[in-house]
């Protein structure tokens, strides 16, 4: 019995989750351009404030 070819599989895995990827950006393009709105670069980038939950802290960092 032939013995199953891990690599190849992965291969396969990461090759179909990037087309997918790809394929989620281009309509999350497609969508934006359709109604006039630009996508935010990262959506992690993006926070919306919760309700009820108290403001941060002002940053503390300065640039000498």
């Amino acid at each position: 019995m032939a013995k199953p070819n891990y690599s190849f599989e992965k291969r396969q895995r990461e090759r179909a989750k990037k087309q997918k990827k790809e394929e989620k950006l281009q309509a999350r393009r497609s969508g934006a351009v359709k109604s006039g709105e630009v996508p935010p670069a990262n959506p992690s980038e993006v926070e919306a404030p919760v309700p009820g939950a108290p403001a941060p802290p002002p940053s503390t960092d300065t640039m000498a």
